[in-house]
C-alpha cells in the first residue's frame, strides 16, 4: 500500500494524552491509525454503522462523495462506462491494470473455456422451490462451487486464479439458471463462442430450450454491459466489507463471495432499484402526478418515501446516475419502447430538483433511480434486479478479497463493543424463579 504516515493526532482521555499516526491517502484523505488505542489506553472507539471507520487501506476504488467522483484504479467511471467493456473492467479490478488487446483476448478466451458450471449444480437447483428468491439460489450455488473446485490447498495461486476465472464466467449461467428455475423452464447452456459476455447471459436467460428464439439487440447488449461496469465496485460498502470480513478468517473465495451475495440481498443495500420500480408503478396507477408525490415525501407524517434519491456516500450527484439516465433515454428510443415509468421518473426528478427541500438536503438521484427501467426494457423481472447487481459487483468483490488476502496487515476482523447490559447477577435456580 502506498499511503504515507506522517504527523500525529492527539487524544486526551482522563487527563492522559495519546498520540496516533496519521495515514494520508493518494487523494489526501486522512485516517487516524488507532490500531494501538485499546492496548495503550484501555478505550475503544464507538462508531455504529462504521461511517467514520476505515477497515483497511485499498488501491482499488476511490470515491469523493462531496464532488461526485468515482474511479476504479484511478480511471474515472465516466471514461470506463463510455470506452471500456465489462470484461476489460473485470481485468482492471482483478489484475490492477487495463489489459492490452492480447491480454483481453486471452482473458475472454479463458472466460469462454470455463463458462459452464458443473452438471451437478443443475441437480442442486432441483431441490429449490420455484418460489425461491433468485438471490437465495445464487448464493447457494456459489457456495456449492467450492465442493467441485477447491483442491484443499488454498495457498496455491494457480488454483486461486482458475477459481477467479470460473466464478467471473459461471456467474452468468448460475444467474440465468436461477431465473429459469423460477419460471419452470429448461436450462440453456452457455454458447462456446460468437457471443459477448453480456450477449451470452441474455441468451441463457431468454432463448428457447433448444437454444433458438432469442436475438439480443445491440442496444440492450451495450446497455447491460454499461450497467455491469457501473456496478463493478464501490469501495467498502456492506457487501464488499462482508466479503473481506469472511475472507479474513481464511475462508475461500466461493464462501466469501456467497456471503457478499447474502449481504447484497438486503433491501437497504441491493434492493433499492426494485423499490424504485414499485414506487413509479404506484405513481402511474394513481394518475401519474409526480408533484403530488414530491409533496408526500416532504410530509413527515406521510409514510411515503421517495426511493432512488440520496446516497450514504454521495452528497452530490451520483456520477453513475447521470450515465444511466442518458443511456435509458437512448435505449428506449432505439427500441421504440414507450415505458410510462420513464416519463414519470423524468418528471419526478425535475420536480424534486427544483424543490428547495431536496436541494438543501442534497437529495439527488442515485444509481438505482433509472437502472430498473433499463432492466425492464431487457425483459428482466424485478426479482432478478439484485441478481444483476451481483453479477456486476462480482469483480469488485473478487478484487477486494484478493487485496485483503495479499495485505500483510490483514488480521481476522473482530470488532469490539461497548457492553450496556446487566451487571453481574446472582443465579436463581429454576424452582425459585
Amino acid at each position: 500500500m502506498e499511503s504515507v504516515k506522517t504527523d500525529t493526532a492527539t487524544l486526551t482521555l482522563d487527563g492522559e494524552e495519546y498520540e496516533f499516526p496519521l495515514s494520508i491517502g493518494t487523494e489526501e484523505e486522512v485516517g487516524v491509525d488507532i490500531s494501538t488505542l485499546r492496548s495503550e489506553s484501555g478505550a475503544i472507539t464507538l462508531d455504529p454503522g462504521y461511517g467514520n471507520t476505515g477497515s483497511c487501506e485499498s488501491e482499488i476504488t476511490f470515491i469523493n462523495g462531496e464532488e461526485g467522483v468515482l474511479r476504479y484504479r484511478g480511471y474515472p467511471i465516466e471514461e470506463l462506462a463510455e470506452q471500456s467493456s465489462f470484461p476489460e473492467v473485470c481485468y482492471l479490478l482483478v489484475y490492477d491494470e487495463l489489459p492490452t488487446e492480447r491480454e483481453l483476448d486471452d482473458f475472454e478466451a479463458r472466460l469462454a473455456e470455463h463458462a459452464a458450471p458443473p452438471d451437478e449444480v443443475k441437480q442442486l437447483l432441483e431441490g429449490f422451490s420455484p418460489e425461491a428468491h433468485p438471490m437465495s439460489v445464487l448464493s447457494s450455488q456459489i457456495a456449492a462451487l467450492a465442493g467441485y473446485y477447491l483442491s484443499g490447498d488454498e495457498a496455491d495461486e494457480d488454483d486461486v486464479e482458475r477459481n477467479v476465472i470460473r466464478l467471473l464466467s459461471q456467474v452468468r449461467a448460475l444467474a440465468a439458471f436461477a431465473y429459469r428455475k423460477s419460471r419452470g423452464e429448461a436450462y440453456v447452456p452457455p454458447q462456446p463462442s460468437g457471443l459477448s459476455y453480456t450477449e451470452n447471459f441474455l441468451h441463457m436467460m431468454f432463448a428457447d430450450a433448444d437454444g433458438g428464439g432469442y436475438e439480443p439487440s445491440e442496444a440492450l447488449d451495450e446497455a447491460l454491459d454499461m450497467l455491469l461496469v457501473l456496478h463493478a465496485d464501490h469501495e467498502q460498502n456492506c457487501s464488499a466489507s462482508t466479503v473481506r470480513m469472511v475472507g479474513s478468517s481464511g475462508a475461500d473465495l466461493f464462501a466469501s463471495v456467497s456471503a457478499g451475495v447474502g449481504a447484497l440481498s438486503g433491501p437497504l443495500h441491493g434492493g433499492a432499484n426494485t423499490e424504485v420500480i414499485h414506487m413509479l408503478q404506484e405513481i402511474h396507477e394513481s394518475g401519474g402526478d409526480s408533484a403530488q408525490y414530491v409533496d408526500k415525501a416532504k410530509d413527515s407524517d406521510d409514510p411515503f418515501r421517495l426511493m432512488g434519491f440520496g446516497h450514504r456516500v454521495y452528497k452530490n450527484f451520483d456520477p453513475r446516475a447521470k450515465i444511466i439516465k442518458s443511456t435509458a433515454n437512448r435505449v428506449l428510443d432505439d427500441l421504440g419502447t414507450d415505458d410510462p415509468l420513464l416519463g414519470i421518473a423524468r418528471r419526478l426528478e425535475e420536480a424534486a430538483l427544483e424543490d428547495d427541500y431536496f436541494v438543501e438536503r442534497r437529495l439527488y438521484p442515485n444509481v438505482d433511480f433509472y437502472s430498473g427501467i433499463l432492466y425492464r426494457a431487457m425483459g428482466i423481472p424485478t426479482n432478478m434486479f439484485t441478481v444483476m447487481f451481483s453479477m456486476g459487483r462480482l469483480p469488485g468483490w473478487i478484487a477486494q478479497w484478493k487485496e485483503m488476502r495479499a495485505d500483510e496487515a490483514t488480521r481476522i476482523y473482530r470488532p469490539r463493543q461497548v457492553y450496556v447490559g446487566a451487571a453481574e447477577r446472582e443465579y436463581t435456580p429454576i424452582e425459585q424463579r
